[in-house]
């Protein structure tokens, strides 16, 4: 979570030893603690009064949510962290409505947006009813989960009854036990020890070729957006590893329809599907917090930091240089990670953030699971490496 001041001074809220603590972009890092999240953040927004708060993953925007409605209670004394959520996120009552897929889907739909149909199961009755609708394959998502953690494509009524089973079930142990151990990341201990379980949505396959937005909005009103198209994925469900540049009305539309149906400020992300036969752009969900490909700089309309510190301090927006003018873009270090011999590594423009060089080397080291990619020779030959940027 990223706290930002209108002069550009960036501090940040984050586990022990997250990449975060290696960059120079921010200028100082307070503890995030799992078992208290809400009095970390409340306790760095108090020293720093920031003028803007960004969530930069699912959970860090829920407890936005939380600590909002925490200081909501108090009344005058709460005031002005509500106020700072609020010009950070959003109109308050967007809030339960951004993790409720099945919800989102249909204000979407009202506002002509087209979507996939989507339904809540509660239990292996619902789903079979909703498969019964939908057909096969159908895929299955949890509230509140992102990444691909909380999405399975399923093919059969079995495989259903499985991976509805495997979603709404609270964190495994083993699972929080890494977290907590490897990653000094509480997040997922108190989800595990209270047994929270998620609820789940069904919604419609479609098939096509993935595609995703990123804008900056503000008080309702999309200030710049950037839409790809996925071209490269770590896995079925996973995260994107590469990208084609791609201008789409439909998806532009939708995400300008949604930003001023909810109020939405800030950083936030659209997910499509671009329909096979038709080319059709179906939403499929948002992630209302910044994504891995918010940072790009892509000229006049397609720069979002810039957009939203002209938003915050009143000023004109002052573009950034264009990174490069080639379409297609491999992430750091995903792309490298999923095959260090990909041709889009060299095709494309591989975003590497070579003036960091220890975010680099921890970059490597988290994401890297075998101890082929934590080999110190190979980690220095690609600090070496430095390829022209196209």
């Amino acid at each position: 979570m990223a706290l930002v001041n209108a002069g550009c001074t960036v501090k940040a809220v984050c586990p022990p030893r997250h990449p975060l603590v290696k960059t120079n972009a921010v200028s100082q890092v307070y503890t995030y603690h799992g078992l208290a999240p809400l009095v970390s953040i409340a306790g760095a927004i108090a020293t720093t009064k920031p003028d803007l708060v960004l969530p930069f993953d699912d959970v860090a925007t829920l407890h936005l949510h939380e600590l909002h409605h925490r200081e909501l209670r108090r009344g005058k004394a709460g005031a002005p962290t509500c106020s700072l959520i609020e010009r950070s996120l959003g109109a308050p009552a967007s809030f339960p409505i951004v993790y409720a897929r099945t919800t989102t889907m249909e204000l979407a739909e009202q506002d002509g947006i087209r979507v996939p149909k989507s339904e809540v199961v509660r239990n292996t009755e619902d789903l079979r009813l909703s498969i019964t609708r939908m057909g096969l394959p159908v895929v299955l998502k949890a509230n509140g989960t992102s990444g691909g953690d909380g999405i399975s494509i399923v093919h059969t009524i079995e495989e259903a009854q499985h991976a509805l089973r495997a979603l709404a079930a609270p964190p495994l142990v083993v699972r929080v036990a890494k977290r907590a151990l490897f990653d000094q990341d509480l997040t997922l201990v108190w989800p595990s020890l209270l047994r929270k379980r998620y609820v789940v949505n069904a919604q419609a396959f479609v098939p096509g070729r993935e595609a995703t937005s990123a804008i900056a909005c503000w008080k309702g009103t999309v200030l710049a957006s950037l839409h790809f198209e996925v071209l490269r994925k770590q896995d079925a469900g996973g995260p994107s590893t590469v990208l084609r540049l791609i201008e789409n009305a439909e998806m532009s539309a939708a995400a300008e329809k949604m930003a001023r149906r909810l109020g939405l400020s800030g950083l936030h992300g659209f997910d499509f599907m671009l329909e096979e036969q038709t080319g059709n752009a179906y939403l499929i969900e948002i992630n209302p917090r910044a994504t891995q490909v918010g940072h790009l700089t892509l000229g006049p309309g397609r720069d979002l930091p810039a957009a939203l510190h002209a938003a915050v301090t009143g000023e004109v927006i002052r573009t950034a240089p264009k990174l490069t003018e080639n379409d297609t873009i491999a992430l750091f270090p995903q792309e490298w990670i999923r095959n260090p011999a990909s041709a889009f590594l060299r095709s494309g423009y591989h975003d590497v953030p070579w003036e960091e060089p220890d975010l680099i080397r921890v970059c490597i080291r988290r994401r890297g699971q075998t101890a082929w990619y934590l080999q110190q020779k190979w980690i220095e030959s690609l600090l070496r490496v430095r390829r022209p940027r196209p």
